[in-house]
């Protein structure tokens, strides 16, 4: 994201960080500014996995889901999230935001088709019981992130080397098909996306003194609010290997 590190540098230059000891005034305009802006992260990562949701739910009931699963179909809806995620995170600076906006919507339906498949192998009642128990998860480990006084900054050279080594580990498993080695990778999934939650949460609290008042802001909601989306969908798929009951 060396876009948004570079916007975040200008506006510090030019001054938009809020002054140590400056006045009270100042100071609850920034809390409440920063309130808003967390907010409004949180107001479009829960939209997006909403909207997941109700079209995943779509697909299946249409009879889509199947569809996609048994054809070349799925490749397709697989990857294309993933592209676009690459395309938000380093054409940031290069697109508007409403270009963004309309991404990050298009990004949640495609998410809705590629996770409609779930409902081909587990039962209902136990992904809204997986779904529910990541959402309290997910909401208690942002809340820590949000309040805690430790920085959790080391955090995260760590954990991003254990997404590279989840995905590495994963796409071995494709050829080994072991199930102790898959049931382990889930299990390591959950711990480090727990972590990503708080660590982002933190991260993107403490980026808005640098963005507050810059026209990144409104892109930095966006993305945002994907960063935490795919901390949420990813802990979701993971604890559902183990919570979730096979049809």
């Amino acid at each position: 994201m060396a876009d948004w590190n570079d916007s975040s540098r200008n506006a510090q230059r030019f001054g938009s960080v809020p002054r140590a000891g400056g006045d009270v005034t100042g100071r609850v305009s920034f809390d409440e500014g920063l309130r808003k802006h967390m907010l409004a992260i949180y107001n479009y990562m829960t939209s997006g996995i909403l909207l997941t949701g109700i079209v995943a739910l779509l697909a299946f009931n249409s009879g889509m889901a199947e569809t996609i699963h048994f054809s070349a179909l799925r490749w397709v809806v697989g990857l294309s999230p993933l592209a676009i995620v690459f395309a938000m995170s380093f054409g940031a600076n290069r697109f508007s935001t409403g270009t963004l906006q309309l991404m990050f919507w298009a990004f949640a339906v495609l998410m809705g088709l590629s996770l409609s498949s779930i409902f081909l192998v587990f039962t209902g009642s136990s992904i809204a019981t997986t779904f529910f128990a990541t959402a309290a998860a997910f909401a208690g480990l942002s809340l820590f992130g949000y309040t805690t006084k430790k920085s959790l900054s080391g955090m995260g050279s760590f954990l991003i080397m254990g997404v590279i080594g989840l995905i590495v580990a994963s796409l071995i498993n494709l050829f080994l098909q072991s199930p102790a080695f898959y049931y382990a990778i889930s299990f390591i999934g959950v711990l480090i996306f727990a972590g990503l939650t708080a660590y982002d949460t933190q991260r993107l609290k403490e980026e808005y003194q640098y963005l507050r008042n810059t026209e990144f802001a409104g892109k930095a909601v966006i993305l945002g609010a994907l960063t935490l989306y795919l901390d949420f969908i990813n802990m979701f798929q993971f604890l559902l290997s183990f919570l979730g009951n096979r049809e």
